[in-house]
């Protein structure tokens, strides 16, 4: 089979119990192989309990789990020179320089002594640390060390990198820059899981999975959840969105009533009436408030993907297609 055909990880009924509270329940995965694969969910969903499971550095309550071929956690020493790890706080040496920094990591990592010094110098051109190789990492900025810590988890190659929420303090440039780091790396070969809280990197991955409570709720190409809700959102625009929004809210079917400058964006349950139908009826009820109200179906986001996942059970499918 082709490798890049096998996927990376292959997960059934994981599950995380500590003490009373299910972590993570009974999820079923694939990750493909060479591809950015991202977790989303709220707080508290279990995206960064199922990473460490992954990463064979928390024991499952129950269910199996295959990364790169190798059983977890039996097989989770021979694993873990074969994927990276970068963590949503800064993890290094504040007190070490740059290169000290990436120099420690390879040590660990075990790459050749005689390949260390080539391999941090293309790291540092690659991510734009050359200039400040001998500059404490604690000075650095929140960009600059997002750019090191990334450097420091691929510093031995891995062949899986996990990144648990990576971008969360830093600014929205940087955000883009580190992104386009992560698809070289992904047409280089390796296998990228990336959890976030950022609809527009959501959109970004080549797959995505959305969990709550535990739960795999969604998981598919975002183009195709979002075309699962096709027919279900609507725009509202109205002179008066603030006043018109608890109104819409009441409306039986409605999800989220969301107000986007100066409209209002509606979400509807899986079982509503046809688009059209909807439209006719919003517009004629709410004519009595605002005669220049104007309703129509308009293309879902992520968004609503993310609200219908977690609002609606089962209104978004989760396929392992």
């Amino acid at each position: 089979m082709n490798e890049s055909a096998t996927p990376a990880i292959r997960v059934r009924g994981l599950t995380r119990r500590f003490g009373e509270l299910v972590a993570v329940d009974h999820v079923d995965l694939e990750v493909p192989a060479r591809q950015v694969y991202g977790f989303l969910g709220p707080n508290g969903s279990g995206k960064s309990t199922t990473i460490r499971m992954l990463c064979g550095l928390l024991m499952p309550s129950e269910g199996e789990i295959e990364v790169l071929g190798l059983r977890i956690p039996a097989q989770a020493e021979a694993l873990r020179r074969q994927i990276g790890y970068m963590t949503q706080t800064f993890s290094l040496f504040t007190d070490l320089s740059v290169r000290e920094n990436l120099a420690f990591m390879a040590a660990v990592q075990g790459v050749p002594q005689r390949q260390t010094r080539s391999r941090i110098d293309a790291l540092l051109e690659q991510y734009h640390l050359a200039d400040m190789q001998r500059q404490l990492a604690g000075t650095l900025s929140g960009g600059q060390r997002q750019r090191l810590a990334l450097a420091a988890a691929v510093v031995h190659e891995p062949k899986l990198l996990f990144l648990d929420e990576p971008t969360s303090a830093v600014d929205p440039q940087s955000r883009r820059d580190f992104w386009e780091a992560l698809f070289t790396l992904a047409d280089a070969g390796t296998t990228l899981l990336v959890s976030t809280h950022y609809m527009d990197e959501a959109e970004r991955c080549h797959r995505l999975a959305i969990l709550d409570r535990g739960r795999l709720v969604a998981d598919d190409t975002p183009a195709a959840l979002a075309g699962a809700l096709a027919g279900r959102t609507f725009q509202v625009n109205t002179q008066h969105p603030r006043a018109l929004q608890p109104t819409l809210a009441q409306w039986p079917g409605v999800l989220s009533v969301a107000q986007i400058g100066a409209s209002l964006r509606v979400l509807m349950a899986a079982d509503a009436d046809a688009a059209e139908d909807i439209c006719t009826r919003m517009r004629d009820a709410l004519r009595s408030s605002d005669a220049k109200v104007s309703v129509s179906a308009v293309t879902p986001s992520l968004e609503d993907v993310f609200v219908a996942a977690t609002r609606e059970p089962g209104a978004v499918e989760a396929t392992s297609s």
